[in-house]
């Protein structure tokens, strides 16, 4: 809560009394608790800010610069006639929305390290056009969605570098007009039934398709679209059928460091990382060691692998001696074991069938869940209050948003509008 000029001054003579007193008995000692507590009743008594005031903060927490005084009065003037989501929605047509707070809250989802210091890609720009143009925001995990940008002097999307991108941002290109959705399929070549939205983007793979065995992928999908880590996800009661061979079943000589450990995040997530089976990054090693100019791979129809003779990326199969007994993945099927048991609580559709074949219809399956819901709510709320939700108030909010953006064909950019309209007076 912000102190007005009124309320520091009752703080700064409240100290002044309580040094007084110290001074005139010294038996008695004010503690920090009873300062701490004084402040907080000043503050409580706070004046509600004006119209114009909070137009002025539902601008400055959206699009994180001062509005011209033109907007301000359209804005002030739509919370006085009781529309503060229409004076949302006016903070929102700034580009900065657009090029700083939604790239700037977006980015970190891009890489490994969640640094928000990473260029613009195709991963970022596009859930920056998804919500830009109240696009189902689910459609992010499995759609056949792309944002690129246009404009003279930009270089064609590349599948194999991200200059495209890294020219519009060098260009300071208005991310708010400049995107242009497109399908994935035309732009990538990848083909439509293998395109999984963000998770099937250039970034996506350059990030977490790289090397490995492909479980990264599905691993900061959890963080950044169900808001978790796959820790507390673990389950020991689910089947043991589809944990893969390059799993050791006794890490260290130790079987029970697998049984209490290991097992209990693998029996659910091999299972449905089975769905990036035909995926991988390809890049130079030795040239390339970052994988700077590397692409996405995609086995199509007719395509073998050498090493597993079938569609299914030798990844796989690294390390498959480790427990040679454990699953050979054979083509792109998945399944959910998670539908059963404790984490049946993540609210999975239950119109969705549960098990498939490919990213596609895995995407579907996490997006379609209620805490993919809940996630995106609070996550827009955080950026937009500043705060994670405190009290019963805040999550009672939490809930009204979800609500709204179910019955509003999961629009996210609504959802920042009314965070910012609940967050207006703080």
């Amino acid at each position: 809560m912000q102190l007005n000029e009124q309320t520091l001054e009752k703080i700064q003579v409240t100290t002044m009394k309580i040094s007084v007193s110290n001074a005139q008995q010294n038996y008695k000692r004010v503690t920090l608790c009873t300062l701490l507590a004084g402040l907080t009743t000043l503050a409580s008594f706070t004046a509600i800010a004006g119209p114009r005031e909070q137009a002025k903060r539902i601008h400055d927490r959206l699009a994180g610069i001062p509005p011209t005084e033109t907007v301000l009065d359209a804005m002030e003037a739509d919370i006085v006639a009781n529309d503060a989501i229409g004076a949302a929605y006016t903070a929102m047509n700034n580009d900065a929305f657009y090029s700083v707070t939604l790239k700037n809250w977006v980015t970190p989802w891009t890489n490994e390290p969640q640094t928000v210091f990473a260029p613009l890609n195709d991963y970022t720009a596009t859930v920056i056009g998804i919500i830009r143009d109240d696009v189902d925001i689910r459609q992010m995990l499995y759609g056949d969605i792309i944002y690129v940008g246009q404009g003279q002097g930009l270089p064609a999307y590349s599948a194999s570098n991200n200059d495209h991108y890294e020219q519009m941002e060098l260009q300071a290109m208005p991310l708010g007009t400049v995107l242009q959705q497109q399908t994935q399929s035309s732009v990538t070549g990848l083909e439509a039934a293998a395109t999984a939205g963000i998770l099937t983007t250039r970034q996506s793979a350059k990030a977490f398709l790289i090397d490995g065995t492909n479980r990264a992928h599905f691993r900061f999908t959890m963080i950044n679209h169900m808001c978790g880590d796959l820790e507390p996800l673990k389950d020991i009661e689910r089947a043991a059928d589809r944990i893969r061979q390059d799993v050791s079943r006794s890490p260290g000589g130790d079987s029970r460091i697998y049984r209490n450990s290991c097992y209990g995040c693998h029996a659910g997530m091999d299972p449905l990382i089975g769905s990036f089976a035909y995926y991988d990054y390809e890049y130079d090693v030795d040239s390339d060691p970052e994988g700077e100019n590397g692409r996405l791979v995609y086995n199509t129809s007719g395509q073998t692998d050498p090493d597993t003779g079938t569609r299914v990326k030798s990844k796989y199969h690294n390390n498959k001696f480790n427990f040679p007994p454990g699953y050979i993945t054979v083509d792109d099927s998945w399944t959910n074991y998670w539908r059963k048991g404790p984490n049946q609580l993540i609210g999975w559709d239950q119109t969705l069938p549960g098990n498939g074949n490919g990213a596609k219809s895995m995407g579907q399956e996490i997006s379609h869940s209620e805490r993919f819901a809940k996630c995106q709510v609070e996550k827009v709320f955080e950026n937009v209050c500043l705060r994670q939700p405190q009290d019963q108030s805040d999550r009672d909010q939490i809930t009204t948003m979800i609500t709204s953006l179910r019955n509003n064909g999961y629009q996210l950019k609504r959802t920042f509008a009314e965070s910012a309209v609940y967050c207006m007076g703080e």
